[in-house]
């Protein structure tokens, strides 16, 4: 049996910094869309079914986290897997929603905007910061990394959970005062 050496046993600094370069593009381009971009079609309906796939994405997260405390690994890899491809599915047509319609507004009065505001502020920031740490942790577990996977999914887990549940929030709120 052979042992890792320590620099065996590390992430190459190319995939870290190719996972935070994609990360920073992908939010870079957000921002440009929701800041700087007049939407192609302004009249549009929207695409309503986004808050869907973060509620999706949600489920399969808890399922994935309960399959891994019953030590039911094969199914919590095709839970996270499926997870994963939510929250992709999301991503992608969350920014052909806002390239085609543009930022909806929250029009809601008085004191709802104190749940809003915050809410809105948590659920961006981290999702900016949930995006690297989910494609590192898959790529620790898709390279056989499990201890270290281990230790990154126990704060990516949380962060992934919150932006999927927050998401789903922040819409009604936008849909309910729309």
């Amino acid at each position: 049996m052979t042992t890792l050496t320590t620099n065996e046993n590390r992430t190459p600094l190319s995939i870290v910094a190719a996972i935070i370069a994609i990360s920073a593009v992908a939010s870079l381009f957000l921002c440009w869309l929701v800041y700087y971009h007049a939407p192609a079609d302004v009249t549009g309906t929207h695409l309503l079914f986004l808050p869907a796939l973060n509620a999706l994405s949600a489920v399969a997260l808890v399922t994935g986290f309960c399959f891994i405390r019953a030590r039911r690994v094969s199914e919590h890899r095709a839970a996270m897997f499926t997870a994963f491809i939510f929250s992709s599915l999301f991503l992608v047509t969350y920014i052909t929603n806002h390239a085609l319609h543009g930022d909806m507004r929250f029009q809601g009065p008085g004191a709802i905007r104190y749940v809003y505001f915050p809410l809105l502020i948590s659920h961006v920031g981290l999702s900016v910061v949930a995006l690297p740490m989910i494609l590192i942790t898959f790529f620790l577990s898709l390279s056989g990394r499990f201890p270290a996977h281990r230790r990154l999914a126990r704060f990516t887990f949380p962060i992934w959970l919150y932006v999927s549940v927050s998401g789903v929030i922040v819409y009604a709120m936008l849909a309910a005062y729309r």
